[in-house]
């Protein structure tokens, strides 16, 4: 049963780490570690994505900075309560981690699947330059009643398919996680940068109506709009 709910929410993902580690928590007497990993775009640009690490998988007190890794796992998320409000913080959940000495050109070196169900009503819209994108927030089931709430970004077609979705609906996704900087206000004339993340969608499928709709991969990714889900307002 645990291994049939696993395979809901699958990541993998190449890049170099670029920090160090910090401690997050605790569960029964084992540490869990944060530490940032830089994945590398199609094009010239890169995504900083945060990966949680259990002290048993990997050295937490050693630098590590500078090598590469390929990472398995699953994108999961918790809210974190901040200023009377809840914010969901995501990272990819390491199951296990291995040691490259390079990552080649044509490596898929950020890919995750999820399927789960749609617990918001997606948010369909143009930008300025036409171009047509829907977001949409998944939960995705894991064991012991617990579910992720994953946001993601669907484009041009997928957008439109999206934008049918109702709360409720069985959803298959694939595609990769992407992050971007966003201004947050936090006064009258005072604003903080911060990053969010999401999932880049490049195929889409309703599994209740079996529809289902393939778009072509948007290495470009967000082009810095705003994205529900990372604060609730």
């Amino acid at each position: 049963m645990t291994d049939k709910v696993i395979e809901n929410n699958q990541v993998v993902i190449m890049g170099e780490i670029v920090s160090d580690f910090s401690f997050s928590h605790e569960i029964f007497g084992e540490g869990f570690y944060m530490v940032e990993v830089k994945v590398e775009r199609l094009s010239d640009s890169s995504d900083i994505i945060p990966l949680m690490v259990s002290e048993r998988l990997i050295d937490v007190k050693a630098d590590y900075r500078g090598q590469l890794i390929m990472v398995t796992g699953q994108f999961r998320s918790y809210n974190r309560h901040e200023e009377r409000k809840n914010r969901l913080v995501l990272s990819v959940f390491a199951r296990e981690i291995e040691f490259v000495d390079e990552i080649e050109e044509s490596a898929k070196t950020n890919q995750i699947y999820l399927d789960g169900y749609i617990c918001k009503t997606p948010i369909y819209r143009k930008t300025p330059l036409g171009r047509e994108i829907a977001d949409i927030l998944l939960a995705v089931n894991r064991p012991y009643g617990k579910s992720d709430y994953i946001p993601c970004i669907c484009w041009g077609r997928n957008a439109r398919f999206a934008d049918g979705f109702q709360v409720g609906d069985h959803i298959q996704l694939w595609g990769r996680i992407q992050s971007r900087e966003y201004q947050k206000r936090i006064g009258d004339e005072e604003f903080e940068t911060r990053i969010a993340y999401e999932i880049s969608v490049s195929k889409l499928e309703r599994m209740d109506s079996m529809s289902a709709v393939v778009a072509a991969s948007e290495e470009s990714g967000s082009d810095g709009f705003d994205t529900y889900g990372m604060d609730d307002e």
